[in-house]
């Protein structure tokens, strides 16, 4: 090689190294742009699996409550409908006069009503469903049902007298209210 190629080289060296600087660094700058980028892109990725996870938390969480309250308060139906017998054997047990529950022959077939009326209690019971208070309270419209109104000095207005019904509580869900006869102010 001669002296003027080489010093051509030289020469042309500082610009190529300028060169080679500036692509170096138009390539740092670019990787650093898309670290920067892919680093956005991860902590977005994180975010939506953070999200993604309380998500389906929130909906465990609800369908284990509502498994829960499907257990709790499945035979709230059949419940209501065995009411009506409660109702019906209550209503033949108060209506036997005293004379007839003193006949002899009589006895074993009111005894049979009366441990039936307390074999469905006990099952009631057993279910979580238990009857509402209501003579001598004040009236709940959460509870109670008020039917009629009966004019009263002995007691404050708004409380109840008479039971006409009674009303159940399922756990802690109203089964059916108590239909209730409220007292008054005496006209």
């Amino acid at each position: 090689m001669n002296d003027k190629t080489k010093q051509a080289e030289i020469s042309s060296a500082p610009d190529e190294l300028n060169e080679l600087e500036r692509d170096s660094e138009e390539l740092l700058s670019g990787i650093d742009g898309q670290i920067a980028r892919l680093s956005n892109d991860l902590d977005a990725a994180r975010q939506d699996v953070l999200y993604a996870r309380a998500e389906t938390q929130n909906v465990r969480r609800r369908l284990e409550k509502d498994i829960a309250d499907a257990r709790a308060y499945a035979a709230t139906g059949f419940a209501r409908d065995i009411l009506s017998v409660s109702d019906n054997l209550s209503r033949a047990l108060s209506s036997i006069p005293v004379e007839l529950r003193e006949d002899e022959k009589l006895k074993s077939l009111i005894a049979g009503i009366e441990a039936t009326a307390r074999e469905i209690d006990k099952v009631f019971a057993a279910h979580g469903i238990s009857r509402i208070a209501a003579t001598g309270l004040p009236l709940d419209p959460n509870q109670h049902q008020a039917m009629i109104e009966v004019p009263s000095a002995d007691v404050e207005p708004g409380t109840v007298v008479q039971e006409l019904q009674a009303g159940y509580m399922i756990k802690d869900r109203l089964l059916r209210p108590a239909m209730v006869a409220v007292a008054k102010k005496p006209d």
